[in-house]
Protein backbone atom coordinates (compact mmCIF):
# COMPACT_ATOMS: atom_id res chain seq x y z
CA UNK A 1 0.00 0.00 0.00
CA UNK A 2 1.45 3.33 -0.93
CA UNK A 3 1.63 5.92 1.76
CA UNK A 4 1.84 9.62 1.66
CA UNK A 5 5.06 11.59 1.85
CA UNK A 6 3.45 14.65 3.34
CA UNK A 7 6.30 16.78 4.66
CA UNK A 8 8.87 18.96 2.90
CA UNK A 9 8.73 20.89 0.02
CA UNK A 10 16.37 -17.67 -31.76
CA UNK A 11 20.10 -19.29 -34.44
CA UNK A 12 18.90 -21.99 -36.75
CA UNK A 13 20.49 -25.37 -36.01
CA UNK A 14 21.54 -27.32 -39.15
CA UNK A 15 19.57 -30.55 -39.64
CA UNK A 16 21.31 -33.58 -38.24
CA UNK A 17 21.71 -36.89 -40.17
CA UNK A 18 19.77 -39.66 -38.54
CA UNK A 19 22.01 -42.58 -37.47
CA UNK A 20 20.61 -46.08 -37.12
CA UNK A 21 21.87 -47.80 -34.00
CA UNK A 22 22.98 -51.45 -34.01
CA UNK A 23 21.63 -53.76 -31.33
CA UNK A 24 24.88 -53.35 -29.41
CA UNK A 25 24.63 -49.63 -29.85
CA UNK A 26 21.08 -49.57 -28.54
CA UNK A 27 22.17 -51.60 -25.51
CA UNK A 28 25.05 -49.22 -24.83
CA UNK A 29 22.73 -46.26 -25.19
CA UNK A 30 20.23 -47.82 -22.81
CA UNK A 31 22.87 -48.48 -20.15
CA UNK A 32 24.25 -44.98 -20.60
CA UNK A 33 20.79 -43.47 -20.24
CA UNK A 34 20.18 -45.39 -17.06
CA UNK A 35 23.45 -44.12 -15.63
CA UNK A 36 22.50 -40.56 -16.50
CA UNK A 37 19.16 -41.01 -14.80
CA UNK A 38 20.87 -42.32 -11.67
CA UNK A 39 23.24 -39.35 -11.58
CA UNK A 40 20.42 -36.92 -12.26
CA UNK A 41 18.36 -38.38 -9.49
CA UNK A 42 21.26 -37.88 -7.10
CA UNK A 43 21.69 -34.27 -8.18
CA UNK A 44 18.01 -33.51 -7.80
CA UNK A 45 17.81 -34.60 -4.19
CA UNK A 46 17.25 -31.38 -2.29
CA UNK A 47 20.02 -30.06 -0.13
CA UNK A 48 17.43 -29.34 2.50
CA UNK A 49 18.00 -32.52 4.50
CA UNK A 50 18.82 -33.56 8.00
CA UNK A 51 18.53 -37.35 7.63
CA UNK A 52 18.36 -40.22 5.09
CA UNK A 53 16.97 -39.53 1.65
CA UNK A 54 13.30 -40.29 1.31
CA UNK A 55 10.83 -40.61 -1.52
CA UNK A 56 8.22 -38.40 0.09
CA UNK A 57 6.63 -35.78 -2.09
CA UNK A 58 7.68 -32.29 -1.12
CA UNK A 59 5.19 -29.80 0.15
CA UNK A 60 5.73 -26.17 -0.67
CA UNK A 61 6.20 -22.96 1.27
CA UNK A 62 5.26 -19.77 -0.53
CA UNK A 63 7.03 -16.58 0.52
CA UNK A 64 5.16 -13.60 -0.98
CA UNK A 65 6.89 -10.40 -2.05
CA UNK A 66 7.43 -7.85 0.67
CA UNK A 67 7.31 -10.10 3.73
CA UNK A 68 9.60 -9.04 6.53
CA UNK A 69 12.18 -11.43 7.94
CA UNK A 70 10.13 -11.88 11.10
CA UNK A 71 7.14 -12.94 8.98
CA UNK A 72 9.29 -15.34 6.96
CA UNK A 73 10.66 -16.92 10.13
CA UNK A 74 7.14 -17.44 11.45
CA UNK A 75 6.07 -18.99 8.13
CA UNK A 76 9.02 -21.39 8.23
CA UNK A 77 8.21 -22.41 11.80
CA UNK A 78 4.63 -23.13 10.79
CA UNK A 79 5.60 -25.00 7.60
CA UNK A 80 8.07 -27.21 9.48
CA UNK A 81 5.80 -27.71 12.46
CA UNK A 82 8.37 -26.48 14.95
CA UNK A 83 8.00 -24.18 17.96
CA UNK A 84 7.55 -20.49 17.27
CA UNK A 85 10.83 -18.62 17.35
CA UNK A 86 12.97 -21.60 16.28
CA UNK A 87 13.82 -20.20 12.85
CA UNK A 88 14.51 -16.72 14.18
CA UNK A 89 16.89 -18.26 16.68
CA UNK A 90 18.62 -20.32 13.98
CA UNK A 91 19.16 -17.43 11.57
CA UNK A 92 22.23 -15.85 13.22
CA UNK A 93 24.11 -19.18 13.27
CA UNK A 94 23.05 -20.42 9.83
CA UNK A 95 26.16 -19.11 7.99
CA UNK A 96 24.00 -17.51 5.33
CA UNK A 97 25.59 -16.23 2.09
CA UNK A 98 25.03 -12.52 2.56
CA UNK A 99 26.91 -9.42 1.40
CA UNK A 100 29.27 -7.86 3.92
CA UNK A 101 27.03 -4.79 4.10
CA UNK A 102 24.23 -6.90 5.57
CA UNK A 103 26.31 -7.61 8.68
CA UNK A 104 24.66 -11.02 9.03
CA UNK A 105 21.10 -9.67 8.80
CA UNK A 106 19.20 -11.57 6.07
CA UNK A 107 16.45 -8.95 5.74
CA UNK A 108 15.98 -8.32 2.02
CA UNK A 109 17.67 -11.59 1.03
CA UNK A 110 14.95 -14.09 2.00
CA UNK A 111 13.91 -14.25 -1.62
CA UNK A 112 10.16 -14.40 -2.34
CA UNK A 113 9.48 -17.69 -4.13
CA UNK A 114 7.95 -21.15 -3.70
CA UNK A 115 10.22 -23.53 -1.80
CA UNK A 116 10.04 -27.34 -1.36
CA UNK A 117 9.55 -28.56 2.18
CA UNK A 118 9.85 -32.16 3.41
CA UNK A 119 10.12 -33.80 6.82
CA UNK A 120 13.90 -33.57 6.37
CA UNK A 121 13.96 -29.78 5.85
CA UNK A 122 15.59 -27.68 8.57
CA UNK A 123 15.29 -23.97 9.29
CA UNK A 124 18.97 -23.44 8.46
CA UNK A 125 18.82 -25.26 5.13
CA UNK A 126 15.66 -23.45 4.13
CA UNK A 127 17.05 -20.03 5.02
CA UNK A 128 20.21 -20.85 3.06
CA UNK A 129 18.06 -21.89 0.07
CA UNK A 130 16.34 -18.50 0.21
CA UNK A 131 19.53 -16.47 0.50
CA UNK A 132 21.26 -18.54 -2.19
CA UNK A 133 18.32 -17.75 -4.46
CA UNK A 134 18.54 -14.06 -3.64
CA UNK A 135 22.27 -14.07 -4.35
CA UNK A 136 21.73 -15.55 -7.79
CA UNK A 137 19.15 -12.92 -8.62
CA UNK A 138 20.85 -9.91 -7.09
CA UNK A 139 24.31 -10.72 -8.47
CA UNK A 140 22.92 -10.74 -12.01
CA UNK A 141 24.68 -8.37 -14.40
CA UNK A 142 21.58 -6.26 -14.93
CA UNK A 143 21.27 -5.60 -11.20
CA UNK A 144 24.91 -4.71 -10.66
CA UNK A 145 24.92 -2.52 -13.77
CA UNK A 146 21.72 -0.79 -12.67
CA UNK A 147 23.12 -0.11 -9.22
CA UNK A 148 26.25 1.47 -10.72
CA UNK A 149 24.14 3.54 -13.09
CA UNK A 150 22.21 4.92 -10.13
CA UNK A 151 25.38 5.48 -8.10
CA UNK A 152 24.31 3.12 -5.31
CA UNK A 153 25.46 -0.31 -4.15
CA UNK A 154 23.56 -3.53 -4.81
CA UNK A 155 22.70 -3.69 -1.11
CA UNK A 156 21.32 -0.16 -1.24
CA UNK A 157 19.36 -1.17 -4.34
CA UNK A 158 17.78 -4.02 -2.39
CA UNK A 159 16.89 -1.52 0.32
CA UNK A 160 15.30 0.83 -2.21
CA UNK A 161 13.40 -2.09 -3.75
CA UNK A 162 12.09 -3.09 -0.32
CA UNK A 163 10.66 0.39 0.18
CA UNK A 164 9.16 0.35 -3.31
CA UNK A 165 7.57 -3.02 -2.53
CA UNK A 166 6.02 -1.63 0.64
CA UNK A 167 4.89 1.72 -0.75
CA UNK A 168 3.60 1.07 -4.28
CA UNK A 169 -0.12 0.48 -4.52
CA UNK A 170 0.21 -1.31 -7.89
CA UNK A 171 3.03 -2.82 -9.94
CA UNK A 172 2.52 0.01 -12.45
CA UNK A 173 3.34 2.54 -9.70
CA UNK A 174 6.63 0.90 -8.70
CA UNK A 175 8.82 2.74 -11.20
CA UNK A 176 7.42 6.12 -10.09
CA UNK A 177 7.85 5.34 -6.39
CA UNK A 178 11.45 4.35 -7.11
CA UNK A 179 11.93 7.67 -8.91
CA UNK A 180 10.63 9.61 -5.92
CA UNK A 181 13.14 7.80 -3.71
CA UNK A 182 16.04 8.48 -6.08
CA UNK A 183 15.00 12.11 -6.54
CA UNK A 184 14.83 12.70 -2.81
CA UNK A 185 18.19 11.02 -2.23
CA UNK A 186 19.76 13.11 -4.99
CA UNK A 187 18.41 16.31 -3.42
CA UNK A 188 19.42 15.42 0.11
CA UNK A 189 15.78 15.33 1.22
CA UNK A 190 14.59 12.91 3.89
CA UNK A 191 12.59 10.09 2.32
CA UNK A 192 9.66 10.53 4.73
CA UNK A 193 8.26 7.07 4.01
CA UNK A 194 5.68 5.68 6.40
CA UNK A 195 6.81 2.16 5.49
CA UNK A 196 10.13 2.67 7.25
CA UNK A 197 8.37 3.84 10.40
CA UNK A 198 6.04 0.84 10.21
CA UNK A 199 9.09 -1.41 10.02
CA UNK A 200 10.63 0.18 13.09
CA UNK A 201 7.35 -0.21 14.97
CA UNK A 202 6.71 -3.74 13.63
CA UNK A 203 3.31 -2.82 12.27
CA UNK A 204 1.46 -2.12 9.01
CA UNK A 205 -0.82 0.88 8.94
CA UNK A 206 -1.86 3.86 6.86
CA UNK A 207 -2.10 6.06 9.92
CA UNK A 208 1.07 7.91 10.87
CA UNK A 209 0.96 10.44 13.65
CA UNK A 210 3.19 13.41 14.35
CA UNK A 211 4.50 11.47 17.34
CA UNK A 212 5.47 8.58 15.09
CA UNK A 213 7.63 10.90 13.02
CA UNK A 214 9.64 11.76 16.13
CA UNK A 215 10.52 8.11 16.81
CA UNK A 216 14.13 7.64 17.85
CA UNK A 217 15.09 5.01 15.28
CA UNK A 218 17.51 4.85 12.34
CA UNK A 219 14.48 3.61 10.36
CA UNK A 220 12.70 6.91 10.94
CA UNK A 221 13.06 8.38 7.46
CA UNK A 222 11.34 11.56 8.60
CA UNK A 223 14.10 12.34 11.07
CA UNK A 224 17.06 10.83 9.17
CA UNK A 225 18.17 11.54 5.62
CA UNK A 226 19.30 8.78 3.30
CA UNK A 227 18.30 5.15 3.28
CA UNK A 228 17.49 3.09 6.37
CA UNK A 229 20.33 0.86 7.55
CA UNK A 230 18.81 -2.34 6.10
CA UNK A 231 16.03 -3.33 3.73
CA UNK A 232 12.60 -3.19 5.36
CA UNK A 233 11.31 -6.39 3.74
CA UNK A 234 12.12 -8.90 1.04
CA UNK A 235 11.43 -7.43 -2.41
CA UNK A 236 10.38 -9.33 -5.50
CA UNK A 237 11.58 -9.14 -9.08
CA UNK A 238 9.28 -6.30 -10.11
CA UNK A 239 10.39 -4.07 -7.26
CA UNK A 240 14.06 -4.76 -8.01
CA UNK A 241 13.48 -3.89 -11.65
CA UNK A 242 11.85 -0.62 -10.60
CA UNK A 243 14.75 0.18 -8.27
CA UNK A 244 17.35 -0.15 -11.05
CA UNK A 245 15.22 1.43 -13.78
CA UNK A 246 13.01 4.04 -12.14
CA UNK A 247 10.50 5.77 -14.37
CA UNK A 248 11.86 9.12 -15.60
CA UNK A 249 10.14 12.04 -13.91
CA UNK A 250 10.58 14.98 -11.52
CA UNK A 251 8.31 13.69 -8.75
CA UNK A 252 9.13 14.30 -5.11
CA UNK A 253 5.82 13.39 -3.48
CA UNK A 254 3.07 10.81 -3.82
CA UNK A 255 -0.03 9.70 -2.00
CA UNK A 256 -2.57 6.98 -2.72
CA UNK A 257 -5.83 8.85 -2.58
CA UNK A 258 -7.87 5.71 -3.24
CA UNK A 259 -7.38 2.15 -4.52
CA UNK A 260 -5.54 2.35 -7.84
CA UNK A 261 -5.29 6.15 -7.57
CA UNK A 262 -1.77 7.13 -6.56
CA UNK A 263 -0.87 10.70 -7.44
CA UNK A 264 2.69 11.84 -8.03
CA UNK A 265 3.84 15.43 -8.11
CA UNK A 266 6.83 17.68 -7.64
CA UNK A 267 4.65 20.53 -6.35
CA UNK A 268 4.25 20.68 -2.59
CA UNK A 269 0.96 22.60 -2.70
CA UNK A 270 -0.52 19.99 -5.03
CA UNK A 271 0.71 17.28 -2.68
CA UNK A 272 -1.07 18.97 0.20
CA UNK A 273 -4.32 19.03 -1.75
CA UNK A 274 -3.89 15.33 -2.56
CA UNK A 275 -3.19 14.56 1.09
CA UNK A 276 -6.32 16.43 2.10
CA UNK A 277 -8.35 14.30 -0.32
CA UNK A 278 -6.68 11.18 1.09
CA UNK A 279 -7.71 12.22 4.59
CA UNK A 280 -11.29 12.92 3.53
CA UNK A 281 -11.50 9.48 1.93
CA UNK A 282 -10.12 7.88 5.09
CA UNK A 283 -12.82 9.64 7.09
CA UNK A 284 -15.53 8.42 4.70
CA UNK A 285 -16.29 11.86 3.34
CA UNK A 286 -15.08 11.38 -0.22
Amino acid sequence: MAHETPDIPPPVTPPRRRTRLTRRGRLTLLIGSLLVLVVAAAVLVPVLTRGPKTQEAARTLVIPEGRRATQVYAAVDQALGIPAGTTAGAAPTSDLPLPAAAKGNPEGYLYPATYPVTSATTPKSLLRYMTDTAGRHFDADRITAGARRNDVTVYQTVTIASIVQAEADTEADMGKVARVIHNRLDRGMPLQMDSTLNYALNRSTLDTTTGDTKLASPYNSYAHKGLPPTPIGNPGEQAMTAAITPTPGPWLYFVTVGPGDTRFTDDYAEQQRNVAEFNRNREGGG
